[in-house]
């Protein structure tokens, strides 16, 4: 497994991360059992970049991680993890919380629940509208002197946050979508990323399994799919984004391998500062995902590939308008 450096302050890690929510929540059921032997699997293939967050089943994903380590080497990983999203007994959203005070009180909590005493990278989900940046991110610099968390990172927010932020504490990375089908970040966050030394950890590669080649019109959500409500899954844009997608379909059968790993071959292509995240929670979806290692994308096929399935042509945003409205990511910044 190649390694690469997480921004200019951050770890080295593997150049594929996997991304562990699934396993826990926001997808339907998921064997408990599959899922440890994915992250042994994971593990021993080099995988090193673990993300999780505290609010994924409540804690419970943190707690599935914790049992996977106990037969593997803690310090041969990096546990990124999220905190700041406050949910209800029955799992709906209240909000964020990123107060100086939540921050030291829901790591607390999480190492307890990883049976660690440090956290590798530490970040709020989301930016609380209540509290200024630099007081939330200057808590988790007071932990990052405390010894309890190695690297600061960010999640879903803009470019002028961004900067907001470095000014207090550098920033290793942010963690943001990004895939062939969502490239926002492209206009103005990855460029401010890039000009900070901040890395970039890319989540929803293949679009929440749209672009994974698995995903068929008449495939059912199960009982706490969070699908069930995005809108590039609904029946209105469904058939539309599943038709443009055939493209893909042929390119990867040109290249002798799937859809799935052009995907996220196309994302580690964008630059070495980008590590792709795969939500695989099982073994035979986590091989497919190494797969794309194996993948070579010449300037001809990267041509092909963003002909074919043109950067605005999806229909639907990645999520609801609800979310979208507070994302910081998703608003506009002054230059």
């Amino acid at each position: 497994m190649k390694k690469l450096q997480l921004g200019s302050s951050g770890p080295q890690t593997s150049v594929i991360g996997l991304g562990c929510m699934g396993m826990s929540d926001l997808y339907g059921p998921a064997d408990e059992t599959e899922c440890i032997a994915t992250l042994h699997a994971a593990i021993d293939a080099g995988v090193t970049l673990l993300d999780t967050g505290d609010f994924y089943g409540m804690g419970a994903n943190e707690m599935l991680i914790r049992e996977a380590l106990r037969t593997r080497n803690r310090d041969q990983v990096q546990l990124s993890v999220k905190f700041g999203a406050m949910r209800d007994p029955a799992g709906d959203w209240l909000g964020i919380d990123g107060r100086p005070e939540a921050v030291k009180n829901s790591l607390a909590y999480t190492l307890r629940r990883l049976g660690t005493d440090h956290i590798d990278i530490y970040r709020p989900a989301r930016l609380d509208p209540a509290v200024p940046i630099e007081e939330t991110v200057g808590a988790i610099a007071d932990m990052v002197k405390a010894g309890y968390v190695r690297h600061i990172g960010l999640s879903e927010v803009g470019a002028g946050t961004l900067r907001r932020a470095q000014a207090v504490h550098p920033i290793a990375e942010l963690q943001i979508e990004y895939s062939l089908i969502s490239r926002g970040i492209e206009a103005e966050i990855l460029p401010v990323c890039r000009e900070l030394g901040i890395g970039i950890t890319a989540y929803g590669v293949l679009s929440r399994g749209l672009i994974s080649g698995h995903w068929g019109q008449d495939k059912a959500f199960s009982p706490g799919d969070f699908r069930g409500r995005s809108p590039r899954f609904s029946s209105d844009n469904l058939g539309h984004n599943l038709a443009l997608l055939e493209a893909l379909r042929a390119i990867a059968a040109d290249k002798q391998a799937t859809m799935a790993q052009i995907a996220i071959a196309w994302v580690m292509s964008r630059g070495k500062d980008i590590v792709p995240l795969v939500g695989a929670r099982r073994r035979d979806r986590l091989a497919e995902s190494l797969g794309a290692l194996d993948v070579q994308l010449s300037a001809a096929d990267l041509a092909r590939i963003e002909a074919a399935v043109p950067a605005d042509a999806i229909a639907g945003e990645r999520y609801a308008p609800a979310v979208m409205a507070h994302m910081d990511s998703e608003q506009p910044h002054p230059a």
